[in-house]
């Protein structure tokens, strides 16, 4: 089997009507960015669709806990660079990290935590990853080194110049 990707990126312009009066991108779009951005990259890079997990299964993630750090602003636009990979994940739950750069990364804007708990749409209850599933998270799996916290991870980013 050919080894996947740990880390997957993309690239996307930021539009004016997600943007503040200052021309920079809002605040809460850049959850919705990087979401989005790991949405197509699952699509691209693994051919994981997670719609038909919706509409096929009817399960999915939810989103439980998001943790961003904005560090420079993404402006109207400009062309940003969105790299994403599985930090954690257990039988319940994925951890997603998603790093928000200018387009040749050189400049780190924005890092976000997403925590989403597998989710039946029909019992409105969590549930339970299957061991297709756990396999798949298992061989794009990027732990952080160490057992770095969110504070202490923004601090390592930030004293790195580039991350390939």
């Amino acid at each position: 089997m050919k080894e996947l990707k740990k880390i997957v990126e993309s690239k996307t312009r930021i539009h004016y009507q997600d943007c503040d009066p200052f021309n920079h991108l809002n605040n809460s779009r850049y959850i919705d960015y990087m979401m989005e951005a790991r949405t197509e990259q699952l699509l691209a890079n693994y051919d994981f669709n997670m719609a038909d997990f919706a509409f096929r299964d009817k399960i999915g993630w939810v989103a439980v806990q998001n943790q961003i750090s904005y560090l420079y602003p993404a402006t109207w636009m400009e062309v940003v660079t969105i790299q994403s990979r599985l930090i954690q994940f257990s039988d319940w739950s994925v951890t997603v990290e998603a790093l928000m750069w200018d387009e040749h990364k050189t400049k780190l804007k924005s890092v976000l935590w997403s925590k989403l708990v597998h989710f039946n749409i029909k019992t409105q209850k969590s549930h339970q990853h299957s061991a297709e599933l756990m396999f798949f998270f298992t061989a794009v799996h990027f732990p952080l080194p160490g057992n770095q916290g969110f504070e202490e991870r923004i601090k390592a980013l930030k004293e790195l110049p580039v991350i390939i």
